[in-house]
């Protein structure tokens, strides 16, 4: 709410992080105060690389291919592997980017020095060109096996190496991605799809999606925002969605009615890119403002938490280059009070990699996105049965990513070469 905004909390975030922070008190400070609280932010490693006392370097790094589904293995002189199940329905274009410009760099480093490659990735071969989806969902996919065989040799799953586990549950917010159809339609699969998580919040889409006002059905949002307040009750926490539908004033319209009934976030209400914008409508709103999964730099999301512009960060796993940069910006964002709810992107195991994440970070979000599990990747997790149970999934809490993908499986990918 607003009369939290601005908050810095010096001591306690120091102490996860190693060191002091300047304290920033509740009323309006200078932005370069702000600016320089979360620089020092950023600068701090996430990686425990202490865990491993030798180098593990990197022999093999592949990227495997079965029709349009995608795996990364990586393996280490001494034996050690990884994989990851890449966002197969971005890969699908972006394996060239995967191959020729980032492949390379990975052989023959010392793992360890897992964040220092993915700056050096940045830069290498001018890929700084390409930054959002086409250079970030390849490096998250390489970043995401790398972390997995790291894990295998520590024994640790990848929560345990980007940070503490704070979280060993996940209450999940039922996720409904339907437009274009009447808000009646809407609630009857709202209904379907809750019944079968038992989740105890939801979130629904509102507006056009990047579409300056327009929607279809007409009238939709005005009708459907009321409609599942009735439908589900006041102990339903409810969030909206507007994928960046509405100019600013049409936004902050939508969003006191959202207020009047009582929702609990409103994500992206302008186009993600318009700054200025956001914090008009953040400023016009009590109703918390969430965003980020279009992000793509930590500068930005550095702009949108020093100006107050947003009160939950949402990167996604993929689209932002994975966990070590979602880290600092989870980082950045508790140090000013504000939760982190990541979003989950596409295919393959992205809700097994945003539960990791979530289950790391102490200002996670209380509820978080769920589309349903992935029953076509044959594999078995010993830890956790990976089902809704009552609205909460047990994060798995075996090495690495904590599952075992089936190796006939595996074999069945083709090596890809350009």
């Amino acid at each position: 709410m607003k009369t939290d905004r601005r908050t810095f909390i010096s001591t306690s975030v120091a102490a996860g992080f190693g060191a002091a922070l300047p304290s920033i008190s509740s009323k309006k400070k200078d932005l370069k105060e702000n600016y320089a609280a979360l620089d020092e932010i950023i600068s701090k490693p996430v990686l425990k690389n202490e865990l491993f006392k030798t180098p593990v370097i990197i022999e093999t790094l592949e990227l495997l291919r079965l029709k349009n589904t995608f795996l990364c293995r990586v393996r280490s002189k001494d034996g050690a592997t990884g994989i990851a199940v890449a966002n197969n329905d971005q890969m699908v274009s972006l394996y060239p980017i995967f191959v020729k410009r980032l492949q390379p760099l990975f052989i023959g480093k010392d793992a360890r020095d897992l964040e220092k490659l993915i700056d050096e990735a940045y830069v290498y071969q001018s890929n700084y060109k390409m930054q959002s989806l086409a250079l970030w969902v390849p490096l998250a996919t390489i970043e995401f096996a790398i972390l997995d065989m790291l894990g295998r040799i520590s024994g640790k799953s990848i929560g345990k190496l980007i940070g503490e586990i704070h979280n060993r549950k996940i209450a999940v917010y039922q996720a409904n991605g339907e437009r274009g159809i009447t808000p009646e339609v809407t609630i009857e699969h709202l209904l379907k799809e809750v019944g079968e998580s038992k989740a105890k919040a939801l979130k629904f889409k509102v507006g056009g999606r990047m579409s300056n006002n327009f929607e279809s059905p007409s009238g939709r949002s005005e009708k459907l925002i009321p409609l599942v307040r009735k439908t589900f009750g006041d102990k339903m926490i409810i969030y909206a969605d507007s994928n960046g539908s509405y100019t600013a004033d049409e936004a902050i319209r939508i969003g006191r009615l959202m207020e009047e009934y009582h929702y609990a976030f409103y994500e992206e209400p302008v186009p993600f890119d318009w700054y200025e914008e956001t914090l008009q409508v953040r400023d016009a709103l009590k109703i918390p403002i969430a965003g980020g999964e279009q992000e793509a730099s930590i500068h930005a999301f550095r702009w949108l938490i020093a100006n107050d512009a947003l009160q939950v960060v949402q990167p996604d796993m993929f689209y932002f280059g994975g966990m070590v940069r979602s880290v600092k910006v989870a980082r950045m964002a508790e140090a000013f009070g504000k939760k982190c709810t990541p979003h989950i992107s596409g295919s393959g195991l992205g809700y097994l990699y945003m539960m990791h994440f979530a289950s790391s970070i102490p200002n996670a979000g209380p509820f978080h996105e769920f589309k349903g599990f992935n029953d076509e990747l044959p594999f078995t997790c010993s830890t956790s049965t990976l089902s809704s149970d009552d609205g909460v999934v047990t994060v798995p809490s075996g090495p690495g990513l904590g599952i075992e993908i089936d190796p006939e499986y595996i074999k069945k990918h083709i090596v890809v070469k350009i």
